[in-house]
C-alpha cells in the first residue's frame, strides 16, 4: 500500500539536501517504494571515527535523514513532521564500503509517527538498528513544503 501523500522520488530527495550535512558526507538516495526510502553513506575518510569504524553519529544522520524525509512525505498536505527522539543500536562495526539504510513506517498516527531504520554494509549485514519518533504539526511557514512540489 502506498503511504507517500505527496509525489516523492530520488531526484527531489536528493535536490533537496544539496548543501546540507547529508550532502557534505556523501548520502545518495537509492530508491522510494510504496512504504519504504533507502539511502546510503560511503565509509571513507568523512565518516570514519579516529579507529577507523563508522562513526556511530554518522549512523544516526543516516538513519535521522531517511526518517525525517518519509515522515515528511507521509504527511498530508498542510502538516509538517518534526524529530521528537532518535536512538540507535549500533551492532556491528564498519571499515569500508557503504552502509544502505532503510526505513519503514512502525505508525502513521495523526499526531505522531514512528520509523524504524536498518543499516546494513555491503554483505547485507545488519550494523545498526534505529528507531524514530516524528510529531506531526500543522506547517507554520508559508513555504514549509514548497520543496514537496
Amino acid at each position: 500500500m502506498r503511504i507517500w501523500q505527496q509525489p516523492i522520488f530520488v531526484e527531489a530527495l536528493t535536490a533537496f539536501s544539496a548543501d546540507s550535512a547529508v550532502s557534505h558526507l556523501g548520502i545518495e538516495f537509492l530508491e522510494v517504494g510504496d512504504d519504504f526510502i533507502r539511502a546510503r553513506v560511503p565509509v571513507d575518510a568523512r565518516t570514519r571515527q579516529p579507529f577507523g569504524l563508522l562513526h556511530g553519529g554518522v549512523s544516526v544522520v543516516l538513519a535521522e535523514t531517511l526518517g525525517s524525509c518519509a515522515a515528511n512525505f507521509a504527511c498530508p498536505p498542510g502538516y509538517q513532521a518534526v524529530g521528537l527522539e532518535i536512538n540507535a543500536n549500533h551492532l556491528k562495526g564498519v571499515t569500508s564500503g557503504w552502509v544502505t539504510g532503510t526505513t519503514r513506517p512502525v505508525h502513521l498516527g495523526r499526531s505522531t509517527q514512528v520509523w524504524q531504520i536498518e543499516l546494513r554494509n555491503d554483505a547485507q549485514e545488519l550494523t545498526c538498528l534505529s528507531r524514530i519518533t516524528m510529531a506531526v504539526l500543522a506547517a507554520k511557514m508559508a513555504g514549509a513544503r514548497q520543496w514537496l512540489r
